[in-house]
């Protein structure tokens, strides 16, 4: 067997795949105030988009209140501009390098919207576990074609290249099914 197809290589691209989402998921509030929810926000600083989490820290000083303490006081105002800009719906106030930040209540078109994130979220996650999948059978047809492997090993392999993506699929769908309930619930 060729070296170069390595199943668990595949998987663990996979499951990259599948944990980027969760982080994604965890940006998407649901009421309650989390440091995770401004994780994902990247910051125009120096002349490069930073994340938010390499020129500030984020607190939760309450149950429905963020507070982000930027550490130059040059970047208050990128700071501000990149949470406003977020399509979180967020409203910071900024008290000198504090930005403290009122988590609002959701209400029914706001909780639709973050399904529909979520959902996107799910289907960009789809789209990498299918581009591993790809990268798997590629390599199975070009060791078939270098006569590395037989026609029956290849096509072994593609089901068990398939069975992992179906597998990952299904725990994608399984994350945006909870996610989705987290959001609606009320």
């Amino acid at each position: 067997m060729s070296n170069s197809f390595d199943l668990a290589d595949l998987e663990r691209r996979m499951q990259g795949a599948i944990a980027s989402l969760k982080h994604e998921f965890g940006g998407l509030r649901t009421g309650r105030a989390s440091a995770s929810l401004l994780e994902p926000i990247q910051v125009v600083a120096y002349g490069a988009s930073t994340p938010l989490t390499q020129v500030a820290t984020i607190s939760v000083p309450e149950s429905r209140m963020l507070s982000v303490q930027v550490w130059d006081r040059s970047m208050v105002g990128a700071v501000e501009k990149a949470i406003r800009d977020s399509n979180l719906g967020l409203s910071p106030t900024t008290e000198g390098q504090v930005l403290r930040i009122r988590i609002p209540e959701l209400n029914e078109q706001r909780r639709k919207e973050l399904v529909k994130v979520a959902h996107k979220y799910a289907e960009e996650a789809k789209v990498a576990v299918r581009h591993v999948r790809r990268d798997g059978i590629d390599l199975l047809k070009k060791a078939l074609k270098d006569k590395v492997i037989s026609e029956d090993d290849e096509k072994r392999h593609a089901g068990d290249v398939q069975k992992a993506t179906d597998k990952a699929v299904a725990e994608i769908d399984q994350a945006l099914v909870s996610k989705e309930k987290e959001i609606m619930q009320v």
